[in-house]
């Protein structure tokens, strides 16, 4: 397994959680990381990305102002805080690893989910 996730758990809503991704040095010198989350019967959906040296993010606008992505470049580490969490962000998450330096969507590695659920 090149990335594995970790960090899931459950928490009432309003609570934190802290996701963390490792991943062979290999992968995360010179690629963009990203987080992402499927929800039961529903696709899975880009939650947020970080350039390669950790100095550009994004987000998707149902967690901008909640959640944060980072890494520090050359470290075999990546994170995502999740704070003021809500039932909705209930899911399984998945971490991966672009082709590229900057995000472009386009995913060369995943990485095994991690499950989060938030109760109301």
């Amino acid at each position: 397994v090149q990335l594995q996730a970790s960090g899931g758990g459950a928490v009432q809503a309003g609570g934190s959680l802290r996701l963390s991704c490792s991943g062979s040095r290999r992968i995360y010198s010179n690629n963009a990381l990203a987080w992402f989350r499927q929800s039961p019967g529903k696709e899975r959906e880009f939650v947020a990305a970080v350039n390669w040296r950790g100095s550009t993010t994004s987000y998707t606008d149902a967690v901008k102002g909640r959640f944060t992505i980072s890494r520090e470049h050359g470290a075999d580490t990546m994170y995502l805080q999740m704070n003021s969490l809500k039932p909705e962000d209930t899911a399984v998450y998945y971490c991966a690893a672009d082709r590229r330096p900057i995000y472009s969507g386009n995913l060369q590695s995943w990485g095994q989910g991690t499950q989060v659920t938030v109760s109301s």
